[in-house]
């Protein structure tokens, strides 16, 4: 919660004042009566929605954590057996579309392990939770209206309409703006229907991709090797710079040789700081964070996808850094605030403004900028961690 309302009070009252706004919104977006009086009028408050927001993958846990329960080797089996499973379709998408098959089985994989688990949550009750807390609302109302009306063209009843805590649905898990966007029928029954048609899923995939900007000449990215006197002026997706320019700062390929300098252009990324793997992240890499706005994921894609068609894993190992919660990370803000570094509003969140900011403070200090708030850099802004919530 944003910190207005207990659950309770919120559920009650203010909750149900919402749904009344919810109604008329819904009407002025010309949703017939009968939804509204059947569906809108009905729609319920779900907690557990909340407490999910709260506590986002990519903003609770290290790479290290996120990457290994996300690219496992059953993953990158499965991956490589639906690849070839569904080879004939995959080749008639990326003729169309212009996406290889791996990336379009990458994001299967990533989103329901491959339909395995599309999500039981009711999607309208979820986005009403959503829509009706103050956090993102604007947001979540437009996402509800769209499911809306996505149940109204394809006449979907409301117990169908299941998926994740955040409204995505199906194989795919796309929100209902995007299904009503890019949802493709690939099977020709003349319905787009993304939780049980596997051929509409994949197309849809495909098709969403082309039109978010999918290079077919280009992969991913690449994992690379940084230098040990990198200064890390040039980190994160801000500074992009020609793969010559970041051969020139010595920048290599993970075995060691020299990148190859076609003019592209790439952002360099160390999702675990110094001591981790690092990345460059082509055009591709940008159309994966259009798919979902975390580096995390991103690199899970296209690692997975390089796997699936037998590429390698990451080679350099990941360090078991320690798990950092909000509290702590609202902390750090604090402290880099009060020192004198914009970190923006203290949000318990390490976007890209708080890297930058600590990276100013690392510089300042004579150590590693590379924005990672790793136990030196706490140790010298004077935090103790041990007495900070883990949660």
């Amino acid at each position: 919660m944003s910190g207005c309302f207990s659950f309770s009070v919120f559920a009650n009252d203010t909750f149900d004042t919402c749904v009344v706004d919810l109604q008329q919104k819904a009407k002025q977006h010309g949703i017939s009566q009968q939804t509204i009086d059947n569906t809108v009028a009905n729609l319920q408050f779900v907690p557990r929605v909340i407490e999910l927001d709260q506590q986002q993958p990519e903003f609770t846990t290290t790479f290290k954590n996120y990457y290994d329960k996300r690219v496992t080797d059953w993953r990158i089996n499965e991956g490589r057996k639906l690849y070839a499973e569904h080879r004939k379709l995959l080749n008639k998408l990326t003729q169309q579309y212009g996406v290889p098959g791996q990336y379009i089985i990458a994001f299967w994989g990533l989103e329901t392990n491959y339909g395995n688990y599309k999500g039981k949550m009711s999607v309208l009750n979820s986005l009403a939770t959503l829509a009706c807390d103050p956090r993102r609302s604007d947001y979540f109302t437009q996402e509800l209206m769209q499911a809306l009306t996505l149940k109204e063209r394809y006449q979907f009843s409301d117990d169908k309409m299941v998926g994740s805590w955040a409204g995505a649905m199906g194989h795919t898990q796309f929100m209902p703006t995007n299904y009503l966007k890019y949802a493709v029928d690939g099977d020709g029954d003349g319905k787009a229907d993304l939780w049980n048609s596997t051929a509409d899923a994949l197309t849809s995939a495909a098709h969403f991709l082309q039109q978010l900007g999918w290079q077919p000449t280009e992969r991913w990215g690449r994992e690379v090797t940084i230098p040990s006197n990198y200064d890390y002026a040039y980190l994160g997706g801000k500074h992009k710079k020609s793969l010559t320019e970041w051969a020139q700062l010595g920048i290599k390929q993970v075995n060691g040789q020299p990148l190859s300098t076609p003019d592209m252009t790439a952002s360099l990324y160390a999702p675990a700081g110094h001591t981790g793997p690092a990345f460059l992240g082509y055009e591709n890499f940008n159309v994966i964070m259009r798919w979902n706005r975390s580096e995390f994921y991103a690199i899970s894609v296209g690692k997975l996808a390089d796997q699936i068609v037998g590429g390698t894993g990451i080679v350099k190992p990941l360090p078991s850094h320690a798990r950092l919660s909000r509290e702590m990370i609202k902390t750090l803000q604090q402290k880099l605030t009060q020192a004198g570094f914009d970190v923006g509003k203290p949000d318990g969140v390490l976007g890209s403004k708080t890297v930058a900011g600590l990276q100013e403070y690392q510089r300042q200090q004579g150590l590693i900028a590379d924005g990672y708030p790793d136990k030196v850099t706490f140790e010298k802004l004077a935090i103790d961690l041990n007495k900070l919530p883990t949660q």
